[in-house]
């Protein structure tokens, strides 16, 4: 900006001196056309050269403005917001960015499907499980739980497979599977911390490259350095810093809001798994023996 205003400044200081030039000019002529009056002389004589000086002067002194203004209409546009960032970052922190922020999104996404309750424990399977459990109907119950692709589903599937070892088994069984989809649902959350918790790094990093071209750019220029070359690396150093912040502070938001409630969720699965199970455990010997 104070190049732009610098720059367009120029034509009016010509303008202004060009202006003042002609006035003087012209004062100075009536001035002296004054004196000669006063002195008798003949000013009819002498008055076209005057006017045609001022004249000449007067179209000397236009003619500098407008030349420079045409040069000045041809200066480069002032550079745009987005030009200045990707300068001032660099190819390789905008590419570790991008990807970054990309991977990130695509796990947010991953994470809000796998975690819906109908991903989870969908009210559906619960009334139409407990329904063919009251009507006696244990196979088309497995069958259900079987091929329902639910977390509460795969656990009701498990037990019901294992309930000929008794009801112990079955419940070992139940936990298993659980725990084997609490650690995939954790890992796959687990990516979102990492991504929040590298992306402050690497602000950091590119923080303390830009200093360090600051200081080599005051230890190279041997006098006064230029502001706009220590502005570069001072540049990069806020901008990463503030990019890695943009980039782990929704990641880590995201993931300790999405943690809870896949947690409050697998706890629904135990809670409804068990209570489901439940009226087999009196049961346990004759589904031994059968």
């Amino acid at each position: 900006m104070n190049q732009l205003f610098g720059k367009s400044a120029i034509p009016f200081r010509l303008h202004f001196f060009a202006i003042a030039f002609v006035a003087v000019t012209a004062i100075a002529t009536a001035m002296t056309g004054f004196a000669q009056d006063e002195l008798g002389g003949d000013p009819v004589d002498e008055a076209p050269p005057a006017v045609v000086e001022d004249v000449e002067i007067v179209g000397e002194v236009n003619d500098a403005p407008a030349n420079n203004a045409g040069g000045g209409g041809g200066a480069e546009e002032p550079q745009s917001a987005l030009g200045w960032v990707y300068e001032s970052l660099g190819l390789g922190y905008v590419l570790i960015f991008l990807a970054l922020s990309f991977t990130l999104v695509s796990l947010l996404v991953m994470n809000l499907l796998a975690s819906r309750r109908d991903n989870l424990v969908p009210q559906e399977l619960i009334d139409g499980f407990e329904e063919k459990l009251n009507e006696k109907d244990f196979q088309s119950a497995y069958d259900m739980a079987r091929t329902d692709e639910s977390v509460l589903g795969q656990v009701l599937s498990a037990g019901l497979a294992k309930l000929s070892r008794g009801y112990n088994r079955a419940l070992e069984s139940m936990q298993e599977v659980g725990e084997e989809e609490s650690m995939k649902l954790d890992h796959r959350l687990s990516y979102m911390a990492l991504i929040g918790n590298l992306s402050p790094m690497i602000g950091l990093f590119g923080t303390v490259h830009g200093m360090i071209r600051s200081f080599q750019v005051i230890a190279l220029s041997g006098a006064t350095p230029e502001p706009a070359k220590l502005a570069g690396g001072i540049s990069t150093a806020l901008l990463t810093t503030l990019v890695g912040l943009a980039i782990a502070i929704p990641a880590l938001a995201a993931y300790n809001i999405l943690r809870n409630r896949v947690a409050r969720l697998l706890l629904e699965v135990g809670v409804s798994s068990e209570n489901l199970m439940s009226r087999f455990e009196d049961v346990q010997p004759q589904a031994a023996k059968k």
